[in-house]
């Protein structure tokens, strides 16, 4: 369902998408499947889910590659630009201000009680869109073991990339060996590999910073949380850039902020080199995902015509929802731990489920507002 789209049209879907999107990764692809498949139909259900399941297999922000798979539906690979940097922006200009509050005064300014209704405002959204791409992924009893099979080890901990790979060679063996009749196996099988070939040492310049952020963003697999592993080991063990504390404070502020959780390379490369150490960082982290997927839009369709690869994929769109399932599980367990948190939950639901129309950014600002005035109440 591939159509000709403008560009303006592209950059305003996804810098209102990056302005609003809270929650994280599952929280963004939920409401990214709310504007383009629901309200929008820039692409069937299944094209997203496919596109969504390929993203798991690279690395990289699976949100931010999503958006940049639906600017290439709608508008090509310029699409593919404006859309992963319209929804970027916000978040790293977001981030850069706070950094520089930070840095200048050694604070940052109170969020915490809009946050407190954002968090179970987005649970009810994921949802959503749990219930929706669900729906289309579930072809098959075999599929629905794949799927049960995927919520165990998610809730169990196991590491998303893992899921998703043995689900899909679950999903090749069961689903596509038996209905192959072709003798010719048209698979593509992506494989990336990326190091910085510079010698990095305590010594802080932009170019080395580049290559810091370069080699997680190329090597980054699983959710943004993963981030911190990564990020502890370059610039706090290797490099001594910053201290522990310092770092948790920048991936905190990656929490606070709309958008990607990588928005937190801007906050970091503020703290270590001023706004060229923000903007050095930002473009290292996000560049490898705009070179993957810009290599990978184009073979997706190639690999749900071959049955073998079909079955793989499948495979791994089930894997993909019933992971969603297990962060809604985890993130239920963090969030929803009071009456309020659970209220507003409860209040979001009604709203996703029985008035559909209803745009899922209300339900964030809702869920902000009812926030405030129970936190500040109660």
């Amino acid at each position: 369902m591939k159509t000709k789209g403008n560009l303006k049209e592209v950059a305003t879907v996804f810098l209102k998408l990056g302005m609003f999107a809270f929650g994280g990764p599952a929280a963004h692809i939920a409401m990214m499947e709310d504007e383009v498949v629901s309200k929008r139909k820039w692409m069937t259900r299944e094209h997203f889910l496919d596109l969504m399941g390929a993203t798991n297999l690279i690395p990289g922000p699976n949100s931010t590659e999503m958006t940049m798979h639906c600017g290439h539906e709608r508008a090509g690979w310029k699409g593919l630009f404006v859309a992963g940097i319209s929804f970027i922006f916000p978040a790293v200009v977001f981030t850069t201000i706070l950094a520089y509050l930070y840095v200048s005064y050694g604070k940052l300014p109170q969020i915490e009680p809009f946050l407190y209704g954002i968090k179970p405002a987005v649970i009810a959204i994921i949802l959503s869109a749990i219930y929706k791409l669900g729906n289309k992924a579930l072809k098959n009893w075999q599929l629905a073991v794949i799927g049960m099979a995927t919520v165990i080890a998610s809730v169990c901990g196991i590491n998303e990339i893992t899921i998703i790979l043995l689900g899909g060679f679950i999903g090749l063996i069961w689903l596509g060996v038996p209905k192959m009749s072709d003798k010719k196996l048209n698979v593509f099988a992506p494989a990336f590999l990326i190091s910085s070939g510079i010698a990095l040492t305590k010594t802080v310049t932009n170019a080395k910073l580049f290559f810091v952020f370069l080699k997680v963003g190329a090597i980054l697999f699983g959710s943004g949380y993963v981030l911190v592993a990564y990020l502890d080991a370059e610039l706090v063990e290797k490099l001594g850039w910053l201290t522990k504390s310092e770092l948790l404070d920048a991936i905190a502020i990656g929490q606070f902020t709309p958008g990607p959780v990588l928005s937190t390379a801007s906050f970091v490369g503020y703290q270590i080199n001023g706004i060229w150490g923000a903007l050095v960082a930002t473009l290292g982290i996000f560049l490898p995902s705009f070179i993957f997927v810009l290599v990978l839009n184009p073979i997706v369709p190639k690999l749900r015509k071959s049955k073998l690869a079909s079955g793989f994929l499948d495979a791994v769109n089930i894997s993909a929802v019933g992971i969603m399932i297990g962060v809604t599980y985890h993130l239920s367990e963090e969030i929803l731990i009071n009456w309020q948190s659970i209220t507003i939950a409860i209040i979001s639901m009604v709203l996703v489920f029985y008035y559909k129309k209803l745009n899922a950014f209300w339900i964030v600002i809702i869920g902000a507002i009812l926030g405030y005035i129970l936190y500040q109440l109660f």
